[in-house]
């Protein structure tokens, strides 16, 4: 009777779970704390609620998920397919970013553009870009910053930081235990480093998020991108401590792989936030 009932296939299927009910309503609780907050009572407990559910959903759900891989779940064909699902991922992380990158195009390549109501056909003055702007990029009198100075260390930064975690990698794959705990360490600091030298650079900014078209696009490219920062390195801090404690080997080890493979996507996206927002779309403005 046990034979009859064996598993005859490679696939897993999980058992049932309160984790994602459990996400779900923590995830509307701080969805709706943050909205109370932004428009009616400036008060942070508002979203603690939310915040700790979320937090505490996905601490027990992915420690599930490791004890499946511990436990032998995780087949070659399970670990493929948790490829796929990572691949997708960032497959719609690129869409979000192209969200905020066709922003800051619309609005730079077409400075000059006026508002038209779309029932009537006549020029709206009110919401009309070229008040705003005065028909140039960066608008007339922003102070942006320097490409050549933070941004440029910045992307130093970041792309050792992708050396270092390819390195983590190799070392993993070669079975050097100490070269990938070096290797995260070092990629953890570097993170590190991006983000307290981001901060530093917002705190100096000579704009500001509601004074224009340009703080907006601006703030909600590097702002987003720089959230994926912060939690690629907490992905990674975790990573440290797996390695620490011996949950990788060169045979199996789709976290790291998924923590390095999200690392070299925000690099990627920096280079071109690097390229066009602080290069390209600050030519021939006033440094600040």
């Amino acid at each position: 009777m046990a034979e009859a009932h064996a598993k005859q296939h490679d696939y897993h299927l999980v058992n049932p779970s309160p984790w994602p009910v459990v996400g779900a309503v923590s995830g509307l609780a701080l969805a709706v704390g943050f909205i109370i907050f932004m428009n009616f009572d400036r008060n942070f407990l508002l979203f603690v609620p939310g915040f700790a559910g979320v937090f505490y959903a996905m601490y027990v759900w992915w420690r599930d998920v490791v004890n499946e891989a511990h436990t032998g779940f995780h087949t070659p064909v399970v670990q493929l397919h948790l490829r796929y699902g990572m691949m997708l991922f960032i497959a719609s992380e690129v869409m979000f970013f192209v969200a905020w990158f066709w922003a800051f195009f619309d609005a730079s390549l077409n400075p000059a553009s006026i508002g038209i109501d779309p029932v009537t056909g006549d020029v709206i003055g009110q919401i009309a870009r070229n008040a705003f702007t005065e028909g140039v990029w960066p608008p007339a009198g922003t102070e942006v910053f320097d490409p050549w100075h933070l941004p440029l260390i910045n992307t130093v930064i970041l792309l050792t930081s992708g050396t270092t975690v390819t390195w983590a990698h190799h070392s993993l794959l070669h079975n050097n235990r100490r070269g990938l705990i070096w290797g995260l360490a070092l990629t953890i600091a570097l993170g590190a480093a991006f983000t307290g030298i981001q901060v530093f650079e917002y705190a100096n900014a000579a704009f500001s998020y509601g004074g224009g078209i340009y703080g907006t696009t601006f703030f909600m490219a590097t702002g987003f991108h720089g959230a994926h920062v912060l939690i690629g390195t907490i992905f990674l801090i975790v990573c440290f401590f797996r390695a620490r404690a011996g949950h990788f080997t060169p045979q199996q080890h789709f976290g790291f792989e998924a923590a390095a493979w999200y690392w070299h996507f925000v690099d990627v996206v920096w280079l071109f936030l690097f390229t066009f927002v602080y290069v390209w779309g600050g030519w021939n403005a006033v440094y600040h």
